[in-house]
């Protein structure tokens, strides 16, 4: 746990000024065809400072976390606001004050011995290479991460968080007849919480193994896919991805402002009516916590949902304090920062596009000749909404019917409108928390959604 050598500073603080403690906890263990060949932890903290004048942030952080440290990186962040202020001369408008508050750790954290993660790991392996013999390759992965951060602000909310996550990965790999190889990995299990809130008894994973070679064998026997303009149904797993990449980095307003297709689009039509997106906070509509949940972003401002897409409009953009002041929009907690030696930036926290009512069993039966598509390996998108992701499983669908599996392919599209050919969601949805998004600096994200009836542009032979 973090020491509080933040909170006597906070009287003085001026302006807008923004003092973080943070400690970044990772581990990973892993084993490839019986070999330990990963066996890492690994600890990064520090302490940063930010100050806002007149419309620039002076920015310094210090590896060193006690008194001394929090006092020189203030004092250093003061001096390069008032440095940048002088030559800058933006004279921008004070930020909006807001009430001042604090939001409390949720609970402490646990430090598992890395004998555990080793053990578990090693029993998933033994199992694998017991009872698939025939498997040309196999890994598993156990990951882990925490990010414990202490805030104190001159306006807004004061914060104290614990974020850790842990997760299992599997991949194999097998032989095709046409000597050609054949991969399908997975996440397997786990999310925010420690190994001991998930991962105490291997055997209770056994039948996740035994489910994954199955879909491994089936794509061995698998076909290529045609390529075309498809009616396809993506799987929850790739419409959680569609959200985030395709189209949440499009409303994040900083790179709205660098040009992204949705600077023009605000009050517009981008998808259907069927499509509602959001980036939940920490609560979602049934009352549970979002897979990673945030109270308070490191500017201090509290965290609440923000609605994108509305019934198919774009109706919001993601902001930071500064963004909202210049699009006349509130702020709801989308400024973090990955270590304590980064700045905050606008990002994404738990993106969804919300159910519909149809059930999936349905939405096959109404594809005549298309794809039924479940796992991605890549993907990447751009500001323009234009997007290409890997597609690792699936299945054709012949009138109505799910036929044989597939081929590594790969789907691509203009997200703005691919969303607009949605005509059926599913009445359930899958989340996901094991996920980093790249964006300039690292950052766990939640993405999630029903699965998706539309058309996208599908690669093959």
């Amino acid at each position: 746990m973090l020491k509080d050598y933040l909170s006597p500073f906070a009287a003085g603080l001026a302006g807008h000024a923004e003092l973080r403690a943070q400690q970044n906890t990772s581990r990973a263990v892993a084993m490839l065809n019986g070999d330990l060949i990963s066996n890492a932890r690994a600890q990064q903290g520090g302490v940063s400072a930010r100050v806002y004048r007149n419309g620039v942030y002076g920015f310094a952080s210090a590896v060193e976390y006690d008194e001394e440290s929090v006092r020189r990186v203030l004092k250093a962040a003061e001096e390069n606001a008032l440095f940048l202020d002088s030559r800058v001369k933006k004279n921008a408008p004070a930020l909006p004050v807001l009430p001042r508050g604090m939001a409390a750790v949720d609970k402490e954290y646990i430090d598992v011995p890395q004998k555990d993660y080793i053990e578990f790991v090693r029993a998933m392996d033994d199992y694998l290479k017991r009872k698939y013999p025939a498997l040309q390759s196999w890994q598993v992965v156990l990951r882990h991460d925490c990010m414990e951060k202490l805030l104190t602000v001159s306006d807004g909310t004061d914060s104290h968080s614990i974020r850790p996550r842990t997760h299992l990965i599997v991949r194999l790999t097998a032989e095709a007849d046409d000597g050609m190889p054949v991969e399908y990995f997975n996440v397997i299990g786990g999310g925010e919480g420690i190994l001991t809130d998930y991962f105490t008894d291997p055997a209770m994973y056994y039948a996740k193994l035994d489910e994954q070679v199955e879909q491994l064998i089936r794509k061995r026997e698998g076909v290529f896919t045609n390529a075309g303009l498809k009616d396809v149904v993506l799987a929850p797993d790739l419409a959680g991805i569609l959200a985030h990449e395709a189209v949440g980095h499009t409303v994040e307003a900083d790179l709205v402002l660098g040009g992204s297709v949705a600077a023009h689009s605000l009050g517009k039509r981008v998808a259907s009516d069927l499509v509602t997106l959001v980036d939940f906070a920490h609560t979602l509509p049934d009352g549970s916590r979002t897979p990673l949940p945030v109270y308070v972003d490191d500017e201090g401002t509290p965290a609440c949902d923000e609605v994108l897409i509305r019934d198919g409009i774009l109706v919001g953009y993601m902001n930071s304090r500064e963004t909202a002041l210049r699009f006349g929009m509130e702020p709801h907690g989308n400024a973090r920062g990955y270590a304590y030696s980064d700045e905050p930036l606008i990002r994404m926290r738990n993106t969804a596009i919300l159910p519909g009512r149809d059930k999936l069993e349905d939405m096959i039966a109404a594809i005549d000749d298309g794809y039924y598509f479940t796992r991605t390996n890549n993907g990447q998108a751009d500001t323009t909404g234009e997007f290409m992701f890997g597609i690792m499983m699936g299945y054709e669908v012949k009138n109505g019917k799910l036929g044989r599996a597939i081929r590594d392919t790969t789907i691509s599209g203009v997200a703005f409108q691919m969303l607009q050919t949605v005509d059926m969601l599913s009445d359930d949805m899958a989340w996901t928390c094991s996920g980093t998004c790249g964006k300039k600096q690292p950052m766990p994200v939640g993405m999630g959604g029903p699965a998706v009836k539309c058309k996208v542009n599908v690669a093959g032979k």
